[in-house]
């Protein structure tokens, strides 16, 4: 099979379920924006240091969420493709919530903003988090622009776990600077 088959040559692509769309369309957009994340993700994890195992495990993990999500975007809910595709559930934005509560437990207390950076990792934490706050807008744009604008119950969960990754990795952002003994860059607003 080769990579290149020409059939994006002028501007269009196909979804997942077979329909032929403009390149810009809504759901490239945020389907987009989630293969963007996960691949700043995976740069991430290659960053870490090789003890960070469980860190990067999570990572891949949530990699594959992504995916499913991006999947599930990829293809029209009338699509016969649409009934076989997994989706996401309230398990992995619940298991985010525990993951922050763990890394949470050994950060101090943040008792002021702080400014994206400190170690490369944390930046590239933050830089995850928010490509993160984009798809979840894009995603919210592409609901509103479907025909009557109503969101799914599939919908509803990619934004609540999007929501709680967000915060995740501000968390892990922060973690990653503890885990290198570097401070988080205080915000001193001028």
């Amino acid at each position: 099979m080769k990579i290149y088959t020409g059939a994006g040559d002028h501007g269009f692509t196909s979804l997942f379920s077979g329909e032929r769309v403009p390149k810009c369309h809504a759901r490239l957009q945020a389907y987009g924006n989630l293969d963007e994340l996960s691949s700043f993700l995976g740069l991430l994890a290659a960053r870490l240091p090789t003890r960070e195992v469980q860190t990067a495990e999570q990572l891949k993990r949530i990699q594959s969420d992504l995916l499913n999500m991006g999947a599930w975007l990829a293809t029209t809910p009338d699509s016969s493709s649409a009934c076989v595709l997994p989706g996401v559930g309230n398990a992995p934005a619940k298991a985010l919530e525990e993951a922050i509560d763990t890394m949470q437990e050994q950060l101090p207390p943040l008792s002021c903003f702080i400014l994206p950076g400190g170690h490369e990792t944390a930046a590239l934490a933050h830089v995850a988090r928010t490509v993160c706050r984009r798809a979840e807008r894009d995603i919210v744009a592409m609901v509103a622009a479907m025909d009557g604008g109503e969101r799914t119950d599939q919908i509803e969960h990619f934004l609540i776990y999007l929501n709680r990754l967000s915060d995740f990795l501000f968390v892990l952002a922060r973690t990653c600077n503890i885990m290198h003994g570097t401070a988080d860059s205080v915000w001193a607003p001028s």
